[in-house]
């Protein structure tokens, strides 16, 4: 995989935002907020990807504590390029999720073929060097008549969306997409978009959560 420079700065900020983000919060208390932020999520989601029991699941992009977490009735892979430094984190303890196997990988280079029966990609999607590569990633690695669900924010005007994209206002997100640009990707690489939620309003971005299927 070919890193640019603005995706290989972006990792690097991202690391340091989460050290700074976690310096004063205490792990104990950071986890069991996180860990409840997931499950309402999944709640919330329940109508539109109830989970049954024993899927095989990829947490795509999963961070620190991502929603890996809240699966422990699960088969679960996390993936994340950062994971060596997440290992430096008092918040990160990989041996307190034994359901879940941690790769350390840029999802561009995620190999497995037709593995889960849902994938997560939460957060992530605008974090990576090459969205394209990672949606088709993402499509390979569901199985037929699996669910993808995908959250992220969205610009909200096309103006400031090319000014982002031009200029670094945004170093964090190499990726700078309306929602309608998210979803015609989705579908162009052979998705079938089954719903667009937005789940919090916000001021340049929205945030939403896509879900969508590979039949």
């Amino acid at each position: 995989m070919k890193k640019n420079i603005k995706w290989q700065l972006a990792q690097k900020l991202e690391y340091a935002w989460w050290k700074r983000y976690l310096r004063k919060k205490d792990p104990t208390a950071y986890l069991q907020y996180k860990k409840a932020y997931w499950l309402r999520m999944l709640d919330t989601l329940q109508d539109s990807c109830q989970l049954a029991d024993h899927e095989t699941i990829l947490d795509a992009g999963c961070g620190p504590a991502g929603i890996f977490m809240a699966l422990e009735k699960h088969a679960v892979v996390a993936l994340d390029p950062l994971l060596d430094l997440y290992n430096n984190l008092p918040h990160f303890n990989k041996k307190a999720y034994p359901w879940t196997s941690f790769v350390q990988t840029p999802l561009e280079l995620l190999t497995d073929a037709e593995k889960y029966d849902r994938i997560f990609c939460m957060n992530a999607i605008n974090h990576v060097n090459d969205i394209k590569t990672c949606y088709h990633r993402l499509f390979d690695a569901l199985k037929s008549g699996g669910t993808l669900i995908l959250s992220t924010d969205a610009h909200r005007f096309f103006l400031l969306k090319k000014i982002f994209q031009w200029l670094p206002g945004d170093m964090l997100h190499p990726v700078q997409l309306s929602i309608q640009e998210y979803e015609q990707l989705l579908r162009d690489t052979g998705f079938q978009l089954q719903k667009s939620i937005l789940f919090k309003n916000a001021g340049i971005f929205n945030y939403y959560i896509l879900i969508a299927k590979k039949f």
